[in-house]
């Protein structure tokens, strides 16, 4: 499991680092963007393939530490602490959840719980970047500020859930899948080349605009 959560955590901080900068630079909504397929993409194939609670928090956790290693595009800081509410929101929402996950079995349900979760993760994760980024950057929170940006975070999450109701039909289809069928000599190789990769292409990256 614990090998799962730094495999599929530096994957989705990989994203967010690369794909959501490239996002954020084409002036696209990469916010909901990232939400809807890689957030909610990433933490319901675990919730599907490992059937662990608590995967998910820890992914979130790994994620937004890449973010705060890769400060330069767009507020590292607003991210990293999205990312991480993402994880915990996604636990809450999921805390419920049979161990076999019936509930996504059927089509329309999957749909539901796709666009209700990017939403909710979206818009929470939102408001609580609006609210803690202030706080630990001393500028001070100031709730007419946050009431500015609602709007914008309640359309936005529009956006997210209509990916997210596609995402997790999609993933879905991982219910068939045994992970324990890999061996255990492929599954470690495997899972730590790629999360090395990815976090030694995050670093390379970060030191690229260093030296830039």
């Amino acid at each position: 499991m614990i090998a799962g959560i730094i495999l599929f955590g530096s994957i989705w901080g990989f994203s967010e680092c690369i794909l959501g900068s490239y996002l954020r630079d084409a002036s696209l909504p990469a916010g909901a963007i990232m939400t809807a397929i890689f957030a909610i993409g990433l933490m319901t194939a675990t919730r599907i393939l490992y059937k662990q609670p608590g995967m998910q928090l820890g992914m979130g956790v790994v994620a937004g530490t890449f973010r705060l290693i890769n400060p330069f595009t767009g507020c590292f800081i607003c991210s990293a602490i999205a990312i991480m509410a993402e994880g915990a929101i996604f636990e809450l929402m999921w805390y419920h959840m049979s161990r076999d996950l019936s509930e996504i079995k059927k089509l329309k349900l999957s749909i539901s719980m796709g666009i209700i979760s990017a939403y909710v993760l979206y818009v929470a994760g939102s408001i609580v970047t609006q609210i803690t980024t202030p706080l630990l950057t001393s500028a001070g929170f100031h709730f007419s500020d946050l009431l500015s940006f609602l709007p914008q975070i309640l359309s936005r999450g529009l956006l997210a859930a209509l990916i997210g109701g596609i995402t997790v039909p999609a993933v879905s289809a991982l219910r068939n899948f045994d992970i324990s069928s890999i061996s255990a000599k492929r599954y470690y190789t495997t899972s730590t080349s790629i999360a090395a990769l990815c976090w030694i292409v995050v670093i390379l990256n970060t030191l690229f605009f260093l030296g830039a």
